[in-house]
């Protein structure tokens, strides 16, 4: 099997049952009962636009939650790799940064993440999208939700 890469400019997943199946279907499943109740208003037709709404807040909620634990190993991946690498000093540079801050220099190299972490506590990469694209070495991540 052919070893995959991943950089900055292709570390986005997509997971297509839900990007591209689901929400879309739903979408178009919601859209045409909208029209379909402003074509024939009644009872009848307003239920369908009940359960897509319903269906879409799910379907949201259900990526909302499993985005939220992901953080949350992020955060606890990230804890200890702090303490590894930075080891008494851990507390005090792991309380510095931001949630979206650890998830961005998470991609990191051990090598590079004391130099990285003193950039973003100096206000140097001020977004995630900075600190990704100061990521020399950067580490794969195939397991995101």
């Amino acid at each position: 099997m052919a070893e995959r890469t991943q950089s900055y400019a292709t570390h986005r997943r997509f997971f297509p049952l839900f990007h591209f199946i689901a929400v879309p279907l739903i979408a178009l499943y919601t859209g045409y009962s909208v029209y379909v109740f402003v074509h024939a208003p009644s009872l009848a037709t307003a239920a369908p636009i009940v359960l897509g709404v319903g269906l879409i807040c799910a379907l949201l909620a259900s990526r909302i939650m499993a985005l939220a634990v992901q953080n949350r190993v992020i955060r606890l991946e990230m804890r200890l790799r702090f303490d590894r690498v930075f080891g008494a000093a851990a507390a005090d540079a792991f309380s510095a940064l931001t949630l979206r801050q650890l998830i961005s220099l998470r991609f990191a190299s051990d090598a590079e993440l004391p130099a990285l972490v003193q950039r973003v506590r100096a206000n140097e990469l001020a977004t995630s999208r900075d600190v990704k694209q100061a990521i020399r070495d950067w580490q794969a991540d195939f397991l995101r939700a």
